[in-house]
This record gives C-alpha cells, structure tokens and sequence, in this order.
C-alpha cells in the first residue's frame, strides 16, 4: 500500500505497481489502477505493461539498468479475447474431452486436466508480451549484453481462487505445500550463451540476487545477509555443492493447502504440519508426485530433517500459528461435504460450458471468468 509501493523501495520508475495482486478492473480497459495512466477501451493489460517497459529499454540509459516487469497474469481474474478462447477451445476439443477434470484433495476439488481454454489464452497474451520486451532488447541492441530472467512465485493455481490449471504429474499447486505449488518456470539467459542447458540443481527465488551480481562482476554489500546462492558455478558445469531448502507457510490458504513447514536435502522432503504435529516424508527422486509417504519407513531421516527444520525456524525467529479457539469439527466437516458434493459438480458443469461452441461469458468479453468464487 501507500508508503510501501516499489518507488520506496529503490525503483526509480513504478508503473502499475501497487497494493493488489490481482488487476483490479481486469486485463482489459478501463483499468482500476492508480498507478497506471489509462488504455483505451480493450487494451490488454499484458501487452500494456511489456509496451512501457519496452519504451523504458529503448530510451537513453548513462549506466547498466534494472527493469522488472511482474505481469498480473496468470492471476485471476482469469480473462482472454474471443479468437484465444476459441483457439483453444478447438484444441481441447479435437481429441475428445475427459469425461471429468476435477478429484477431491484434502479440503478442495483440484483440476487435474488442462483444457481450461481461457486460461490458454492468458498465458498466451502474456507469452506474446515477454516477446515484444525481448525485440525491444534486440532493437536497441542490448540483447547481447542483457541477463534476461523469468520465473513465477508459486505453481499454476489448480484450485480454490481459481480452478484454471493441472500441475500433474506433480501433487497440488498454487498454495500447496507439495511440489506443483513449489516447483515453478526458472529460466535465465546469459549474454554468450550459446545453447538451452538443463540443470537439476535445486533452486529458490533466493538465489537469483547472488547470481545477477555474480554474472555481472558486482561483489555484494559486506553488511548483506544472503541466504541465497550463485547459480553461476553450476551453469558452467560446476559442482553446486549440497545445500537444504526451507519454506515455512503457517497459514490456511483460499487454494486448500495446510499450514506447514518443509525441508529439502537432497532428495529427500519433509513436510511438517501444524495442526497435528504429523509430517510426510518424500523421495524426490523416485515420487516426484508425492504419492508415498515414507515418515513411518524412515523415522531415522525424519528425525535428522526434523531437527534441522526445528533449528532453522528457531535461528529466523519465524512465527508460529497459535490453536483457533472458535474452531468447530462439526462445520468444518459441513464445508468439507459441501465442496465434494456441490462444489465440484458445478465445477465440472462450468468446465464444460466454457468448452462449448458459442459460449458467451458477456457480451465483451472483456470479464471471461472461469469460475466466480
């Protein structure tokens, strides 16, 4: 909010930058953005934050500059033109839809097909709008002496806030604690680089910072605690080293995730929950879709990762969920019921209203929302 937007915070320039997470008004014009001058009825909100940022690019620059252009998509509201819609709709459909889209997770209905073709066409505008940043790199001719990173804060959104995509085969998603709500895009290229490598090496959003100074010769502030590592060395072919991950979310989030820490070493993750004080124990390596929990199997490895996890919430000072008082089993359970037996058959209705040939979310198209939670 006001007094904590980027511009008080070290960015010289903010556009479309403020206190919501979502695009208020929706990816289309008007905008309800007070950090934005308007579009003309239509623009798309996408392609108008890759157009400022291109003008910012190709105008004059005295030093190396920073630009970060965190679009609102994919975030809900979830919104694409007529032709994207249909585009897709005719690709969902072409070999025949699944007879269902949607099972049951612990609290919520998950999306485990992705024909959502709304959704398609959101990542596809938004796709088209990195490409008009990077010509713009290529124009000024900047493109060989550019670090160009994209990335995503949490796995697609599969239920909850919006039911719009499958991470599968991965467990979950967007604000849950297994590996299709962790695992995201990571991609970063380096001037020279002369072709697309792959790497396996465990990474977090933490690491990005040491990289880009690593990549560009800066050496970091000796005051700056970094938790974060250089990816640099593995990008050449050198040993990362080993390193453990943490997360720590004690919250109930709208998607149906579980207030719960985690811990990686290795392959090996560990999630602790803090309603029961149970955990979950995963081989990465061999159940990446989390489907075996081997905590009763090998209580030794739970207890290492257990005190590791244990110290690093003590060291960080994290804060800790405290026991609802006003919880209450008997309406938890009637919530639980009713996203099973209500819930999830209006979902697999609207799935399938929104693949039908001449389906109008409004008259246009400017408010093409997959589901109104």
């Amino acid at each position: 909010g006001e007094g904590s937007y980027p511009e008080d915070h070290g960015f010289d320039t903010n556009i479309g930058g403020h206190s919501s997470g979502s695009p208020n008004g929706g990816y289309f014009a008007p905008y309800q953005n007070p950090k934005m001058e308007q579009g003309p009825n239509g623009e798309n909100l996408s392609m108008r934050l890759a157009s400022e940022t291109a003008k910012f690019i190709e105008s004059e620059h005295q030093k190396p500059f920073f630009a970060m252009l965190s679009f609102y998509a994919v975030h809900g509201p979830i919104q694409t033109t007529e032709e994207k819609w249909e585009k897709y709709r005719v690709k969902a459909t072409a070999d025949g839809l699944a007879d269902h889209a949607y099972t049951m997770e612990r609290r919520m209905p998950i999306r485990q097909v992705q024909d959502n073709p709304i959704y398609a066409g959101l990542v596809e505008a938004m796709d088209e709008a990195v490409g008009v940043v990077v010509e713009a790199l290529k124009k000024k001719g900047l493109d060989d002496n550019t670090i160009i990173v994209f990335t995503s804060d949490h796995g697609g959104v599969a239920s909850g806030d919006n039911f719009s995509t499958s991470n599968l085969p991965l467990r979950g998603g967007k604000g849950y604690q297994w590996e299709g709500g962790l695992r995201v895009p990571y991609f970063i290229k380096v001037p020279g680089q002369k072709e697309m490598i792959s790497l396996a090496v465990p990474a977090s959003g933490i690491d990005f910072y040491p990289t880009l100074l690593d990549l560009a010769g800066v050496e970091p502030p000796a005051a700056q605690l970094m938790e974060g590592v250089s990816l640099a060395p593995a990008m050449d072919g050198q040993p990362l080293g080993e390193r453990t991950l943490y997360w720590h979310y004690p919250h109930y989030g709208n998607q149906g995730g579980d207030p719960s820490s985690i811990i990686r070493e290795g392959d090996w993750k560990l999630i602790y929950y803090w309603e029961d004080d149970s955990v979950e124990l995963y081989d990465l390596a061999t159940d990446p879709g989390e489907q075996q929990n081997l905590a009763s199997a090998n209580q030794p490895m739970v207890k290492l990762l257990s005190e590791k996890l244990s110290n690093w919430l003590a060291e960080t000072n994290a804060n800790r969920p405290i026991t609802d008082p006003e919880y209450d089993p008997v309406l938890h359970q009637v919530v639980l019921d009713k996203n099973k037996n209500e819930r999830l058959p209006n979902l697999e209705a609207e799935r399938i209203r929104v693949l039908t040939p001449g389906w109008q979310p409004n008259t246009d198209w400017w408010g093409s929302k997959v589901t109104k939670d």
